[in-house]
């Protein structure tokens, strides 16, 4: 498939791409990685009329360790974080999710901020963020804010940027407590047909794939917060959830997916 035509800017800055966007209005586009917005675009699902490039901002690109959080650009790659001696020590959770996006072509160009705006339900590291009650920071004409991951994904790719915003950082608490990240596709490179992710001992449950959203699976929850053994908290994975039938698996397969793999992850999270 050919995309439709489209023109071309890159982008100097952060300032220099909302400045960008803003002169185009909803037609334009950021690119960074492309894997997300360019599949989207040879099947004309996508056809902004402006793509900006933001791929070269390497004032995006860091990742560092400040007074209990890890604070990581927008552009940062997969394949960064994927190596990360600051994630190993203070978010290894985060460390091992992203070395299981895709495959090494995929990790080397794709970028974390990308990835968080794209907002599918089927990613895997929105749920790891989710899981984990990270926060997201977003730039516009206006100035910066402070979104919850809790509040970001609105919908199936949709979140709550503004069409003249731009995600800048991903931060997320120092996290070193009891973790899993349990993932079931029919190949290593696939994306989840079900996915869960564990933080805190159990603190945190986000699951991949069971909505248009990554969610919370606040259910299991509260059900650890009283008392609930890892196996009986598990059963109420798909509580709120919304699993839809495709290729794939049907609803009542993802269902039975989502409680299998909630109890697998909390128990090796080390929950009773």
């Amino acid at each position: 498939m050919i995309p439709a035509a489209f023109d071309y800017t890159l982008a100097e800055s952060a300032e220099h791409a909302i400045q960008l966007i803003g002169e185009h209005g909803d037609e334009a586009k950021f690119l960074a990685g492309g894997h997300s917005l360019i599949p989207m675009m040879k099947f004309r699902l996508a056809t902004p009329t402006v793509l900006v490039d933001v791929g070269r901002l390497d004032d995006l690109s860091y990742i560092r360790a400040d007074n209990g959080h890890v604070a990581i650009g927008a552009m940062t790659r997969h394949e960064q974080l994927e190596t990360s001696d600051v994630l190993a020590e203070s978010c290894p959770m985060l460390k091992h999710v992203a070395s299981l996006v895709g495959d090494p072509s995929v990790r080397h160009r794709g970028t974390l901020g990308g990835t968080m705006a794209h907002a599918d339900p089927a990613s895997d590291l929105p749920a790891a963020v989710l899981a984990l009650g990270g926060t997201l920071v977003a730039q516009g004409p206006s100035g910066t804010r402070e979104i919850a991951a809790a509040d970001f994904f609105t919908g199936l790719f949709e979140s709550a940027l503004a069409p003249d915003e731009m995600l800048t950082e991903v931060r997320v608490p120092t996290s070193t407590g009891g973790w899993n990240y349990q993932k079931f596709n029919r190949r290593a490179q696939d994306w989840a047909i079900v996915g869960v992710a564990v933080a805190e001992g159990g603190k945190g449950v986000s699951l991949v794939n069971m909505g248009m959203t990554p969610l919370r699976a606040g259910a299991v929850e509260a059900a650890l917060a009283g008392g609930a053994s890892a196996a009986d908290a598990a059963e109420a994975a798909a509580e709120g959830a919304a699993p839809t039938s495709d290729n794939n698996a049907d609803e009542a397969y993802r269902t039975h997916l989502a409680k299998a793999l909630t109890r697998r992850a909390l128990e090796a999270a080390g929950v009773a």
